[in-house]
């Protein structure tokens, strides 16, 4: 059989590879995720029922998009010379109008079905099911429903599409998976993506006649392709449904989660020279100040529970912004208190931080912004907690893409308790969707003592971001337990015992 990794691409080839039971694909045009579609159904297919094969069934909104992947299917049955039938075309007569369907058998058995995308198409079928342009079908979560059906024996569900505006069920699916309320495999390519991982290379090599490739041949190519989508270009090239733009939180969302028994600290240097006071008596000061202000709070902290944190940095500018949080029993989120500093020095805020995580009971990860000058902040509390407790997180539009769905859904949810504040407020109403991801802008708000961006939003998200790539490595001790006799599990044993 011909050698697959020598045909796709590394995206084709992320694709073909992930074995989840649902697959889902927010892709760009034309980057050929059907072609690589078609080449797995016939893989499929062409499996005796004792290697794993399986029917294929593929779901799109119109009747030409179905004939031309019926069409890919048999190019690729042809050139793994897999033995096949022609492909056929089938009118099934129904109640209320007739069905055309599109058929490959294979001599293992196993056929591939182009159907149209109708919930009922899929009624009493058994294998792969693939729906393409998921976006665009007439009701994509009735569709859905019938599909996962297939789920309960084995099958598996692929869904590809670009976007179709915001407000589509496809968006909504794509935000549903980031936020983690559905615990589907999600891919993402952009044109972009593609064309960094040789589609224009391909392109140029199957032309006919070949073309050599050149940087400036694959330039001119993309400036093509954008202009001739115009303003479409986002959202049929590079992801980003239309009509995603202004405030991501809204006040009512954001006051029904706010507790007035969170306290916010605020520390600020006792004098303006503060960063010139000799080290041991600023550490002497903040010392003291800790111990009056925050190990009271940390002592309230329920023992048995996982705590997490998240930083966000700032030293002259911005605030520096420490948000603590107790996972509690039913998974919500509750921060003892959440601390803001104001033109902190650097071995101030390392201190503070520092007596934080030492004072939180079964502390189990911190997310840091390690942009800038955050990096020794965030390289230092690495050092000192290890790599299984800590993240330097790089703030970057795909980290906003995948952590803000979280923060988001912490809101919608009531999981996620912020302080009663004005200030708090403000940073998290001041997250903007540009582009289709939310984010902070770079405009700044004005506080009674200074600047604020966002700051505080930010550091709920890393949080956030801790818990969820963090969680897993929370310390434990190992305890040797006796057992009967003389042989006990730290692995001592009497001479003369033998297993």
């Amino acid at each position: 059989m011909t050698d697959v990794a020598r045909i796709l691409l590394p995206y084709q080839r992320d694709w073909i590879a992930d074995t989840s039971r649902v697959r889902v694909w927010e892709k760009s045009r034309r980057i050929g995720a059907s072609y690589c579609e078609a080449l797995q159904s016939v893989m499929e297919a062409a499996k005796s029922r004792e290697a794993g094969g399986q029917d294929t069934f593929y779901l799109s909104y119109n009747k030409e998009m179905t004939q031309t992947f019926i069409r890919d299917c048999a190019y690729w049955a042809k050139v793994f010379n897999v033995l096949a039938d022609e492909a056929e075309e089938t009118v099934l007569r129904d109640i209320d109008r007739d069905i055309t369907v599109y058929r490959i058998r294979f001599a293992s058995g196993f056929n591939i079905w182009g159907l149209p995308s109708e919930p009922r198409s899929l009624r009493s079928k058994q294998g792969r099911v693939i729906i393409d342009e998921a976006a665009f079908v007439d009701d994509l979560e009735e569709l859905m429903k019938a599909a996962f059906a297939l789920l309960m024996w084995g099958g598996s569900v692929s869904i590809l599409s670009t976007h179709n505006g915001a407000d589509n069920p496809f968006n909504e699916l794509i935000s549903d998976i980031r936020a983690g309320n559905r615990k589907y495999s999600l891919h993402r390519t952009t044109l972009d993506d593609a064309i960094a991982q040789g589609l224009f290379k391909t392109i140029c090599r199957r032309a006919n006649p070949p073309r050599p490739w050149t940087q400036e041949a694959e330039d001119a190519w993309r400036a093509g392709i954008i202009a001739d989508y115009g303003d479409g270009a986002d959202e049929e090239l590079f992801c980003v449904p239309r009509r995603s733009a202004g405030a991501y939180l809204t006040s009512v969302m954001l006051e029904a989660c706010m507790d007035r028994n969170v306290p916010v600290l605020t520390w600020t240097p006792p004098a303006d020279n503060f960063v010139d006071w000799p080290l041991p008596t600023a550490e002497t000061y903040t010392r003291g100040w800790i111990l009056e202000n925050i190990t009271p709070l940390l002592d309230r902290c329920p023992r048995d529970r996982a705590h997490f944190c998240g930083v966000d940095f700032g030293r002259s500018g911005d605030l520096s912004v420490f948000w603590p949080a107790t996972e509690r029993r039913d998974l919500s989120l509750l921060p003892p208190f959440v601390l803001e500093l104001r033109n902190c020095p650097h071995r101030t805020q390392q201190q503070i931080l520092f007596a934080i995580l030492d004072g939180l009971p079964r502390f189990s990860g911190c997310s840091l912004d390690a942009r800038g000058n955050g990096s020794a902040l965030a390289e230092a509390v690495r050092q000192r907690y290890g790599q299984g407790r800590v993240r330097e997180v790089m703030i970057s539009e795909n980290w906003y893409r995948e952590t803000m769905p979280l923060l988001k859904k912490g809101i919608e949810d009531k999981t996620l308790v912020l302080p009663k504040d004005a200030d708090i407020l403000t940073d998290f109403r001041c997250l903007r969707v540009a582009k289709g991801v939310a984010r902070v802008p770079e405009q700044r708000t004005r506080d009674k003592t200074g600047g604020r961006h966002g700051d505080s939003a930010v550091a709920c998200a890393m949080m956030l971001d801790a818990r969820k790539e963090l969680g897993h490595a929370e310390p434990w001790e190992y305890v040797g337990v006796p057992m009967p006799g003389r042989f006990d599990l730290r692995g001592w044993r009497d001479e003369n015992d033998w297993y």
